[in-house]
């Protein structure tokens, strides 16, 4: 169960204490009871209400309660994964893998190593699936909030806030896989009802957190592509009037348009609200040309780097508000020169964001190995199973986020010569021609069957061995990236 604004032993009001605790939280025993530590915002940054300054620098939890392809090593969205793997292994022996596997994908040991790096932030995004079933809308489901509550509670005691992220909504709000959506259209601007079920989801949220004081802030929409540019901010307004009804307290976290990179459908910010950019670099792509070098014919470097971030956060800083980065960071390829280049882009970003005072959520903390802080060790029950299921995809290229070119690669390139020779005024949105047909072919041609194959991988297993699969995702049993979390710790 949530905190519901208790602290622990209030035997003295130490203030020091406090400024120590949110630049670089001490182990559970360490801590003294201390104030209030409820977040707001004051001008350009945000402060506990006894007034001290916090900047929050953190990560976010992507592959837990919002399974992503590239983070846990499957193909296609979520919903469509876990209702193949329902049916090779039967609704007991699901559940049994998928509630172990949340279970130690974010434990005790996770929150202790996150606080031992002086990083004092978690983002959650969660899949609204948890908490409301298609087949029976507004009906919201308890036993959903388990793992959410787990995690806030658990951080809270370390002295970790969290931001609790809607990562994906009814309809999708976006055309990606990381917004769950089985297709490329974002049904969510369009239709009404599943706005609706999102205005009564995030008022149930606001009633269970709202007298938490970890709990950082909601962020109500990951990454909107709203093309009209016309239903965001209405629905914004909308929704924050219902947040606020019931919690008038918490900061909000609020994505620009366009996955969260364009802020100019705001006019006057609202009070207490954090409007969150995503960082993400040319360079960091695993199809890249480098750091520093050119991407897509762009030359990049830390100069081009802090262009960018200072144009996705023009709004911010015109109108004196804080700096969030809500997600950045590169993706690791194994290849030692092209990952060392990574790191640099990385420091780079660090470097930007400490001197403009940014906060960051750095994506993502746990994964089978590209971005992850920690991640899958070659020789755990998980990568055995599944080492030749990833490998096949990665030779595809079956993936936009991770994987290299791949086969499809070459075969792409004619179909996008022929959209650009018989439709050339045709510029797709959000991010044009290529990356259209990418999303279509790369997680939609090849996605749809290749989750049947991941499916049945798990054909013939049981409890035990599916338990041995979920724990392969626990901190004891994952490899750290000791140079990243250092970096982090230092950023």
């Amino acid at each position: 169960m949530p905190l519901r604004g208790s602290t622990t032993d209030r035997a003295r009001h130490d203030t020091e204490g406090l400024a120590r605790m949110v630049t670089s939280p001490l182990p559970v025993r360490s801590r003294q009871a201390l104030p209030n530590p409820l977040l707001r915002v004051s001008g350009t940054r945000l402060e506990t209400h006894d007034g001290t300054p916090v900047r929050l620098r953190g990560a976010g939890l992507g592959g837990w309660m919002l399974m992503e392809n590239f983070i846990t090593g499957f193909a296609g969205n979520e919903a469509a994964m876990r209702s193949a793997v329902r049916e090779v292994l039967g609704e007991r022996r699901y559940q049994l893998f998928f509630d172990r596997l949340l279970t130690v994908f974010f434990a005790e040991a996770d929150a202790a190593l996150l606080a031992s790096k002086g990083l004092n932030c978690l983002r959650l995004p969660v899949n609204y699936r948890h908490f409301e079933d298609d087949a029976s809308p507004f009906e919201i489901r308890e036993e959903g909030f388990a793992q959410l509550d787990r995690v806030v509670e658990l951080c809270g005691r370390h002295g970790i806030y969290t931001v609790i992220d809607l990562h994906a909504l009814p309809g999708a709000q976006n055309h990606q896989w990381h917004s769950d959506n089985p297709t490329h259209l974002p049904s969510f601007w369009n239709h009404p009802h599943f706005q609706d079920r999102v205005v009564r989801l995030w008022e149930v949220i606001a009633d269970r957190y709202k007298d938490n004081p970890w709990v950082a802030g909601y962020n109500p929409i990951n990454e909107p592509a709203d093309e009209s540019g016309q239903v965001l901010p209405l629905f914004y307004d909308r929704l924050v009037s219902a947040i606020r009804a019931i919690d008038p307290h918490h900061v909000l976290f609020l994505d620009g348009n366009r996955y969260s990179t364009e802020f100019d459908l705001f006019g006057e910010p609202i009070e207490n609200t954090v409007y969150t950019c995503h960082d993400y670099s040319r360079a960091g792509f695993s199809r890249s040309g480098g750091y520093p070098g050119h991407t897509d014919g762009i030359r990049v470097d830390k100069e081009q780097v802090e262009e960018v971030f200072l144009r996705r956060t023009a709004y911010m800083r015109k109108t004196g508000t804080p700096i969030w980065v809500g997600e950045f960071g590169p993706v690791y390829t194994g290849d030692p020169a092209r990952d060392e280049q990574c790191a640099q882009l990385l420091a780079d970003q660090l470097e930007i964001y400490r001197r403009h005072e940014a906060s960051w959520s750095i994506w993502t903390y746990k994964d089978v190995g590209l971005q992850g802080l920690v991640h899958l060790a070659p020789g755990s029950s998980y990568h055995r199973r599944f080492a030749e299921f990833m490998a096949k995809k990665n030779r595809l290229g079956a993936e936009a986020w991770g994987s290299p070119d791949g086969e499809i690669r070459e075969l792409s390139k004619p179909l996008e010569q022929l959209v650009a020779d018989e439709f050339p005024d045709f510029t797709p949105y959000p991010f044009g021609t290529r990356q259209w047909i990418e999303m279509l072919v790369r997680h939609l041609l090849l996605g749809q069957p290749l989750v049947q194959e991941y499916a049945a991988v798990f054909q013939g297993l049981g409890d035990d061995d599916v338990l041995a699969l979920a724990d392969s995702f626990a901190l004891r049993q994952c490899v750290r990236r000791d140079w990243l979390l250092d970096a982090l710790a230092n950023g």
